[in-house]
């Protein structure tokens, strides 16, 4: 057994009730260190892996109040006081945060490195997509944001290391708490979202192209969060006549549905099974919101689809546009637009649709591979040997 493995280990993670970006990063910790403990502020069974399920898990007081995974979300200004466990003796603890998980308090000298996805986005850069109020309603919020950000900023000094998930988001955590931090992208699944297996007779198109044996119409997949934007997905198809299918579920879905029309489908949350399918099948994926990685866009990369995103945060680190800035002759992966507008969306669709002979599928999953689940695991633990090894608790080489 590695020495890595035979360290005693606690798991923190913000709340478990899907299987987003953060949970697959949490998973990979939760295989290498099955036996370790497991701090959430609540859980719902069944809505996670078994890998992570199978943790020692604890959870806050929140947990505990009736039904509260249908309105959790709206508990935020108790949040902070949620994650004050007292935790057992170890070696190490890990938190995987966006919310308050980073604020845990760790036994005294033992090393706390946290993969922070994001500084508490409700209280910093996205506070108006969350919060659009006037009056007294918005100077409340506004109090309540800065209390939280004073919060967010003072327990940011009880990590011993941050990691975090691109650039863009290192930017953000130096910003907010004044500290650098280590970039390793998150894991895609590479090995599970490939191309669909040649098909003996293209449906229609005789081009070697992406598009050979695509249906016509694009693809959102996501939850339906307001900083998500999912309306210029549907207003941008609507201006342009495209059919538009639409996989997930959330707070948003009532506006939504009320945004949407005849080429406008809404198919709810779905397997991994059937979201390959549809990766495979739709003409691109559009992602329209700012996101601090956006492992769906990679993972459409991965099936051979290109990919239509609003080009900041992390697409621009995931996304290589058509006419890439920095001339570097890469293949492209996909298009930019540059305003979230229904217009500016509608504009990048046009161009696609002018340019779809420029994407080739091999060259796209190319790309995908470079983040890899293998590469992220490799990483992350030569980054926490690193840490050990220079408290002398681990031999640096493995």
């Amino acid at each position: 057994m590695d020495a890595l493995d035979r360290l005693r280990v606690v798991l923190v993670h913000d709340w478990l009730t899907g299987m987003r970006g953060g949970e697959k990063v949490l998973e990979v910790l939760c295989r290498r260190w099955p036996s370790a403990n497991l701090y959430t502020l609540l859980y719902r069974r069944g809505s996670t892996s078994p890998a992570i399920e199978n943790l020692d898990l604890h959870a806050s007081f929140l947990h505990w109040l009736p039904g509260v995974h249908r309105y959790y979300r709206y508990l935020l200004p108790i949040m902070p006081w949620a994650v004050g466990w007292q935790l057992p003796e170890c070696d190490l603890v890990v938190s995987s945060s966006h919310c308050v998980a980073k604020g845990v308090t760790p036994p005294p000298g033992v090393p706390h490195i946290c993969y922070c996805y994001t500084p508490m986005r409700y209280a910093w850069h996205l506070r108006e997509s969350y919060f659009r109020s006037r009056g007294l309603k918005s100077w409340l919020i506004d109090r309540l944001m800065s209390e939280l950000r004073s919060w967010d900023r003072r327990t940011a000094s009880g990590v011993t290391h941050f990691v975090t998930s691109s650039e863009t988001v290192r930017n953000r955590i130096r910003e907010c708490y004044g500290r650098d931090s280590a970039v390793i992208y998150p894991p895609v699944d590479t090995e599970y979202y490939t191309p669909a297996p040649p098909h003996p007779q293209p449906f229609s198109s005789r081009r070697q192209g992406v598009l050979a044996q695509r249906e016509d119409h694009y693809l959102v997949l996501s939850a339906f969060a307001p900083y998500k934007r999912i309306d210029l997905a549907i207003e941008a198809c609507k201006l342009m006549g495209r059919r538009l299918v639409l996989i997930g579920s959330g707070q948003d879905e009532r506006k939504l549905r009320a945004l949407g029309g005849p080429m406008i489908h809404f198919l709810g949350w779905q397997s991994n099974d059937v979201l390959r399918d549809h990766l495979r099948r739709c003409r691109a994926l559009l992602f329209p919101g700012e996101e601090d990685f956006g492992i769906v866009p990679v993972e459409a990369n991965a099936c051979g689809t290109p990919v239509i995103a609003y080009g900041r945060g992390g697409a621009t680190e995931t996304i290589v546009p058509l006419q890439h800035p920095a001339g570097l002759g890469l293949a492209p992966t996909g298009v930019w637009f540059e305003e979230q507008t229904p217009a500016c969306l509608a504009s990048a669709l046009e161009q696609f649709e002018r340019n779809d002979d420029a994407f080739d599928a091999a060259a796209l999953r190319r790309h995908a591979l470079q983040f890899s689940a293998s590469r992220f695991e490799r990483e992350i633990f030569a980054f926490v040997r690193g840490v050990m090894g220079a408290r002398r608790m681990l031999p640096l080489a493995a």
